[in-house]
């Protein structure tokens, strides 16, 4: 099992979550990060030696092209597109800077961004949204964890940019679909603050502050922050729709998918 991926801020494995019944679910089946386009050389070397055989990444295409994943090439990794716009807030100002260090005006792509931010909902709102639309790659990440393969690497790696809000929604489903205690799965979403803190954060903070646009508490909340109440507002969302099992089986998981997802998790 790994427990590190050097290079990354938000990378943890999902295993030892509480579950309703009883233990807790397994170790080295579904692991989630931020963007792996950081990872170090270590880290190159971790992964490769690591259990994990398939990346789901939630990022945008455009969000890939300013940050591509690194991989080792020492052995394959099935790499699955997921992507989903809703919830690229973290990536919006990495891209709004590189595209004035490319472009060279600062003025318009700021505007831009200016422009781009003030659509933007809060965090809870944003979740409901990404559900409403997402069904269908929430389902294929249910599909992908509960593939069970003959041969190792069998683990699921799911990340976007800061591995916090696609990521985290999408994790969220899975340990709640699989009978995670509420409580921990609220509390491993919200941890992720604390793993975005420092290094990460400041670098995000300091992108946007170069573009001229007030760094104000609820842009910081959007770029790094993981407030209970956001996944708390999903969950009573996806609860009105039936649960996240009958959430994912919208999206197109079926009996038989669902049954080996929960196996995966907790058997």
């Amino acid at each position: 099992m790994t427990t590190t991926l050097d290079g990354t801020f938000n990378f943890r494995d999902t295993g030892g979550t509480p579950l309703i019944a009883g233990g807790a679910t397994n170790a080295g089946v579904l692991y989630r990060s931020d963007a792996l386009s950081g990872l170090t050389p270590e880290g190159l070397e971790q992964l490769a030696a690591s259990d994990i055989g398939v990346i789901a990444d939630f990022r945008t295409p455009q969000e890939k092209q300013m940050a591509p994943d690194r991989l080792p090439t020492s052995r394959p990794f099935r790499v699955v597109d997921l992507p989903l716009l809703e919830g690229a807030v973290s990536g919006l100002a990495q891209q709004a800077m590189q595209s004035i260090a490319q472009s060279g005006d600062a003025a318009g792509t700021a505007a831009a961004l200016d422009a781009a931010l003030a659509q933007i909902p809060s965090l809870g709102d944003l979740y409901v949204s990404m559900l409403e639309h997402g069904a269908p790659s929430f389902a294929e990440l249910g599909r992908l964890v509960g593939a069970a393969t003959v041969d190792p690497p069998t683990a699921v790696l799911v990340h976007c940019t800061a591995g916090k809000d696609r990521t985290g929604v999408s994790t969220a489903l899975m340990l709640d679909a699989a009978g995670a205690e509420r409580a921990a799965v609220v509390a491993d979403y919200a941890s992720s603050q604390e793993h975005l803190a420092g290094p990460w954060a400041e670098e995000m903070y300091a992108m946007v502050a170069k573009t001229g646009i007030p760094l104000t508490d609820s842009l910081r909340e959007l770029i790094s922050g993981t407030p209970a109440t956001a996944i708390e507002q999903a969950f009573a969302w996806i609860d009105a729709k039936g649960g996240s099992a009958a959430y994912l089986q919208s999206g197109g998981l079926t009996d038989a998918e669902l049954a080996a997802l929960r196996r995966r998790l907790t058997s």
